[in-house]
C-alpha cells in the first residue's frame, strides 16, 4: 500500500488535542515504557527513536503491554542474526486466534456483517468462539493438522473470518481469495499451497445484483486436486449443488465444540498473502503467528488506539492483507464491521452512511474514494451522525493534499487523516500516524514505532529532503517468514535485500521531512525521470485527478529502443466532457505550475478506462512494458488485473511518430 502527496503547506492541518490523548492508548504505553525503563519520552518522535535503538526492549513492551502469552522457554526477544535470518522469541509458542478470542464481555459484539443489500448479522464474541470451536473440531475430523493448507474463496463475510481462525486455532495455514477471480486466477494461488479443505461461496453481491459463483468454485475445486473436502458457503442462500467431497456450512458447524488451541512456534506459518500478480505468478508471502501478533497489536492498539467499545471498518475484500490487519481488531477487542459489495452503490455515500449506522470510530477507505465523494459534493460531516468517528484511515494510492482539507471541511475537522504506507510484504504499515502526531496535508505523520525507516540515495546513505529509496535497516517481527516453495530463500532475498545487503528496500520513493513526516512518491520501479530529474507519478496524478472533468489518470516514462524518453499522460474523463485542446492546455499549466515544469507530459490521450490490480493499484509498470513493445501476456496475468480489457487497450499503442494522428498516439 503506498501513499503519497503533493505537499501545500508547511503547517499542520491537525494537531492533537492533548486532554484526549492524555487518554489514549499510546500515552499509557509511553507511561508503562518510563516504568521499565527509567527512561521518560515527552513525545512521539523520541518514543520511536528509542523503539528503533532499542528492539529487544520494546517489543519486550509490546508482547507485556498487550498481555501476548507465550509457552515454552526463550531467553531473547530476538538473536542476532541479520535480515531475514533474524528470529524473534526463539523457543516461545503461542497461537494468533487464542488471542483474538479472548474477551471481558462475551455478550458483547464481535463482529457486524453487513452485505450490499442491508442484510446485517450481530456475532457476540460468545457465539464467534462457539462457531470457530465446532469448525476447528470438524477440521480435526477431517485430520487436518498444523501445517496442513485450508483455503477459502469467499467474498468479506463471516464466514471468511469463523474458517480462518478455525484454522489458525489448530495451526493450520490460511489463505484466501475473492470471488470476483475466476477460477483459474483462483487455481494460480491456490494451487501452490496444496490445500487439504476448500472453503467456497455460492456468490456474491456488486452493483445492485447477486454473482453466482457455484460453477466456479466447482471448476476451483476441480483445479485443486488435493482438497480432500469441500465446505459450501450459503452466503446468496442459492441451492447447494450436490459433490460428493462436499459438505454445507451448517453441517460442518452442527456439533458443538470448546475452542483448543494448538501452541506453535512464534515463527510457525499463520497465513500466505500472494502479490498481486502483475509481474509474474503471484509469489505465496508466509508470515508467522507471533509476528502478526506483535505488530498488529502495535499498529492497531497504539497508532489506532482500538480498543473494547471501538468499531473498526476498513473497507476491503478478502484479496488485499487490510482484510488480514481488519480481523486483527479482534486481537485488541474492537467490534470488527464487515462490508461485502461495492462501495458505491446504491449511492456514493454507501460507506459513510455504514460508518453513522454503526458509530464506527476508525474508518478506512481508498484515496479513490475520498476524491469521489468530494467529486459527488458530499458533505457526511452535515448530513449523517458521525459523532463517534475519530480517525479515517487511507492506503492503497497516493492521497492529494485537497483530500485532507475536503475531510476537514466536509467530514470533520476534529477527525484525524491516518494516511498509511506498507504492503502485503509486511501485512502491516511502514509509516503512519498516532493519537500524539500532528498531520500535514499530503504527508504520512510519522514513521511507525519499531520501524527503523529512511531514505536511501543510490549510494546507500541516508537523506533527508530529499527522495531516496525507502529502507528498513533493522528487523520487523512482521517481516515474511519465507516465500512458499522457495526453499533457500534465493527469491525472498531477491525480492528485498539484493540492493543494499542487509537493509530491506521496498521499492518505493520516499522524503523524510525536516519536521519528522514521511513522502511515499511511488514505486521506484515507475519513475518519472525527465532529463536526470526524478519524480514520483503520485505528485502528477495529485493535480491532474483533482481537475474537472477527469475521472483519473496514468502516466509513464517509458525508455524506448531508440534511446529517447516517451512520457504520455492518459486520462479518464467524467461523462459529458471532451478532451479538446482547452482541457489539454489546463492539464499542463496544472502539472507545470503545481508538479514540476520538467514533466509536462508529452502528450494527453484519452482512454477509455485504466487497469489496476484486485486492489485498486493503477498499473503502471505493466503499462509501460506493453508501451516499450511487450506482449500482454508477458506484462500481467489476467487474474491479476480488475480489467483486463483496459489492459489490453494499452497493447493497441507504439510510440508516437510523425504521422502520428491527433490524439498523439498511433493505435
Amino acid at each position: 500500500m503506498t501513499t503519497s502527496h503533493t505537499a501545500t503547506s508547511g503547517e499542520p492541518i491537525w494537531v492533537p488535542d492533548t486532554s484526549v490523548t492524555a487518554g489514549s492508548r499510546i500515552a499509557r504505553f509511553t507511561d508503562f515504557v518510563a516504568r521499565r525503563t527509567g527512561v521518560a519520552h515527552t513525545d512521539y518522535q523520541s518514543l520511536w527513536a528509542w523503539s528503533v535503538e532499542d528492539l529487544p526492549g520494546f517489543w519486550a513492551a509490546v508482547s507485556e503491554f498487550f498481555d501476548v502469552r507465550m509457552t515454552g522457554t526463550w531467553d531473547r526477544v530476538l538473536d542476532d542474526a541479520p535480515m531475514p535470518a533474524t528470529r524473534w522469541f526463539p523457543g516461545g509458542r503461542l497461537n494468533y486466534a487464542e488471542h483474538a478470542l479472548r474477551t471481558d464481555d462475551p455478550t458483547g459484539t464481535a463482529l457486524i456483517s453487513v452485505d450490499e443489500n442491508g442484510t446485517t448479522q450481530h456475532i457476540t464474541w460468545a457465539e464467534l468462539r462457539s462457531q470457530v470451536g465446532a469448525l476447528a473440531a470438524w477440521l480435526r475430523r477431517q485430520g487436518v493438522t498444523a501445517g496442513d493448507r485450508v483455503v477459502g474463496y469467499l467474498p468479506n463475510s463471516r464466514h471468511a473470518v469463523v474458517a480462518f481462525l478455525a484454522s489458525a486455532s489448530i495451526g493450520a495455514i490460511w489463505s484466501a481469495c475473492g470471488q470476483d477471480y475466476g477460477a483459474e486466477g483462483a487455481a494460480t494461488r491456490f494451487a501452490q499451497l496444496e490445500p487439504a479443505v476448500l472453503f467456497a461461496a455460492d456468490g456474491y453481491r456488486w452493483n445492485g445484483r447477486g454473482h453466482d459463483r457455484r460453477a466456479e468454485s466447482a471448476a476451483l475445486r476441480a483445479a485443486l486436486p488435493s482438497v480432500r473436502v469441500t465446505v459450501q458457503v450459503p452466503n446468496l442462500g442459492l441451492p447447494i449443488l450436490p459433490h460428493r467431497s462436499a459438505v454445507s456450512w451448517d453441517d460442518a458447524l452442527a456439533d458443538p465444540a470448546e475452542c483448543d488451541f494448538e501452541q506453535v512456534p512464534f515463527d510457525a506459518p499463520l497465513w500466505v498473502l500472494f502479490s498481486s500478480g502483475t509481474t509474474g505468478n503471484p509469489k505465496g508471502i508466509v508470515h508467522g503467528h507471533g509476528g502478526v501478533l506483535l505488530d498488529h497489536h502495535k499498529l492497531l492498539g497504539l497508532h489506532l488506539d482500538l480498543g473494547p467499545g471501538d468499531r473498526f471498518l476498513w473497507y476491503t475484500t478478502t484479496n488485499w492483507m487490510m482484510w488480514n490487519l481488519v480481523v486483527s481488531g479482534l486481537l485488541v477487542g474492537a467490534t470488527v464491521v464487515l462490508y461485502d459489495g461495492s462501495p458505491a452503490h446504491p449511492g456514493p455515500a454507501r460507506l459513510w452512511e455504514l460508518a453513522a449506522e454503526h458509530r464506527t470510530t476508525v474508518l478506512g477507505v481508498s484515496p479513490g474514494y475520498l476524491q469521489s465523494s468530494a467529486k459527488a459534493g458530499l458533505v457526511p460531516g452535515r448530513d449523517l451522525e458521525l459523532s463517534a468517528l475519530r480517525v479515517l484511515g487511507s492506503t492503497g494510492a497516493p492521497l492529494p493534499s485537497q483530500s485532507y482539507y475536503w475531510v476537514r471541511d466536509h467530514v470533520g475537522s476534529r477527525i484525524q487523516v491516518a494516511s498509511t504506507s506498507g504492503g502485503t510484504d509486511i501485512v502491516s504499515g511502514f509509516a503512519g500516524s498516532a493519537p500524539n502526531t500532528p498531520v500535514w496535508p499530503g504527508e504520512i505523520s510519522a514513521p511507525m514505532l519499531g520501524v527503523a525507516l529512511n531514505a536511501f540515495d543510490s549510494h546507500g546513505r541516508p537523506v533527508t529532503g530529499e527522495v531516496g529509496e525507502l529502507v528498513v535497516t533493522r528487523p520487523m517481527p512482521s517481516m515474511p517468514i519465507h516465500f512458499w516453495n522457495d526453499p533457500d530463500g534465493t527469491r525472498y532475498h531477491q525480492a528485498y535485500f539484493g540492493s543494499y545487503p542487509g537493509v530491506w528496500r521496498h521499492g518505493d520513493w520516499m522524503t523524510r521531512t525536516p519536521h519528522g513526516s514521511i513522502i511515499v512518491s511511488g514505486r521506484s520501479d515507475s519513475t518519472l525521470n525527465r532529463h536526470g530529474v526524478r519524480l514520483g507519478s503520485a505528485d502528477i496524478y495529485a493535480v491532474v485527478d483533482e481537475l474537472p472533468g477527469i475521472r483519473e489518470s496514468l502516466v509513464i516514462g517509458a525508455e524506448l529502443p531508440d534511446g529517447s524518453y516517451w512520457m504520455p499522460l492518459f486520462v479518464v474523463l467524467e461523462p459529458g466532457h471532451v478532451l479538446d485542446e482547452d482541457l489539454r492546455d489546463t492539464i499542463r499549466i496544472a502539472v507545470r505550475t503545481h508538479a514540476s515544469p520538467r514533466h509536462v507530459p508529452d502528450t494527453i490521450i484519452e482512454v477509455p478506462a485504466l487497469p489496476h490490480t484486485r486492489t485498486g493499484k493503477k498499473l503502471e509498470v505493466p503499462v509501460k512494458r506493453l508501451l516499450q513493445g511487450a506482449a500482454i501476456g508477458q506484462v500481467a496475468g489476467r487474474e491479476a488485473v480488475d480489467d483486463i480489457s483496459a489492459l489490453e487497450y494499452f497493447a493497441r499503442f507504439a510510440r508516437p511518430s510523425a504521422d502520428t494522428t491527433s490524439t498523439g498516439v498511433r493505435p
